[in-house]
């Protein structure tokens, strides 16, 4: 099961009381202050981690807390500090305050981490000259955990389109695949291996009218396109679904369109597929008459031009990176 969100709560260690004890021995007139200060309570530290690939675990157990920090005891002995709690997300977590919506922390890299609840300061014992201190509780909050794919290349595409043909030749991994709608139920990365320039590809599960408005989980699937740099527009070309293929070409481009410009501004190659089937040579013919613009032909079935998309993305992909430098 993929799940790309999730609502935990957390709660920080209490810091450790302070402790009041006096040292006295037979040749002091007065007994001296020696109490030593609680422990600082344990944090709630979330880290990105590339191994793990959805928020599953959070679905099953929502409630985190640190370890209480331990008490100060004569002598000026310190309370330990309170273990920390570890929760381990997928790369591409956004962490948000889930009452404020406010963003936290946009985990984008691998073991990138962040505090979102920090644990109490540990009480002062009676040996500073201040005189003693309470201990302070941990923070407490209510997390909201999104999981947006990072990936260079997301297919998008209405269902059968070939997605998963397709990302299962060029890559390595094997997507389900089936003569029947929404095989794919979940997004799937795939990854294209070169000595120079690999890259990730992302088959999205297939998109519908009325996608940006949530239909059929539609905007779910959307979103995870927000961090591609390529979006690449899978047509089923023979209209082998009993579609018309440019009718499925002008519904995607308006789900892409409506769904805001982040999508709208990415860089878009349009891919013809099932260009093996008779009945493609036609439809290939009014696409070109109708949109004048380019389109890749391919076959994903029989590996037809799929060498030259592929090194058309990696030709992409490295301008791209280009203008990042």
């Amino acid at each position: 099961m993929f799940v790309d969100e999730a609502r935990i709560f957390v709660k920080a260690g209490a810091g450790g009381k302070g402790c009041d004890s006096f040292y006295r021995d037979k040749h002091m007139r007065h007994a001296r202050p020696d109490g030593g200060d609680g422990g600082n309570g344990g944090e709630i530290v979330i880290i990105a981690d590339g191994r793990i690939k959805t928020l599953l675990d959070f679905r099953y157990k929502q409630h985190y807390k640190a370890a209480n920090g331990g008490h100060g005891s004569s002598k000026g002995k310190t309370g330990r500090t309170g273990k920390d709690s570890v929760l381990r997300v997928p790369r591409g977590t956004i962490v948000r305050d889930y009452e404020t919506k406010l963003l936290i922390k946009d985990l984008t890299d691998d073991q990138q981490s962040i505090i979102v609840a920090e644990g109490g300061r540990g009480g002062w014992g009676n040996a500073h000259k201040q005189g003693s201190k309470p201990p302070r509780p941990g923070e407490e909050r209510t997390i909201g955990l999104e999981l947006k794919l990072i990936a260079d290349v997301g297919i998008i595409g209405f269902p059968n389109a070939g997605k998963s043909t397709l990302i299962s030749q060029i890559s390595k991994v094997k997507s389900k695949i089936a003569q029947y709608h929404f095989t794919t139920k979940q997004p799937v990365l795939g990854f294209v291996p070169d000595e120079e320039n690999s890259f990730i590809i992302a088959d999205l599960p297939g998109i519908i009218e009325g996608a940006h408005k949530g239909k059929g989980l539609g905007d779910r699937f959307l979103k995870h396109a927000e961090r591609t740099k390529i979006l690449v527009h899978m047509v089923d070309i023979a209209g082998s679904e009993g579609r018309d293929p440019l009718q499925d070409y002008q519904k995607i481009n308006h789900e892409i369109n409506e769904y805001g410009d982040i999508l709208n501004a990415k860089h878009k190659l349009v891919v013809a597929n099932k260009v093996d089937l008779p009945e493609a040579k036609e439809h290939i013919q009014r696409f070109h008459a109708k949109y004048k613009q380019d389109i890749i032909e391919i076959s994903a079935k029989d590996k037809i031009g799929l060498d030259e998309l592929v090194e058309k993305l990696r030709a992409i992909l490295c301008q791209e990176s280009s203008r990042d430098q």
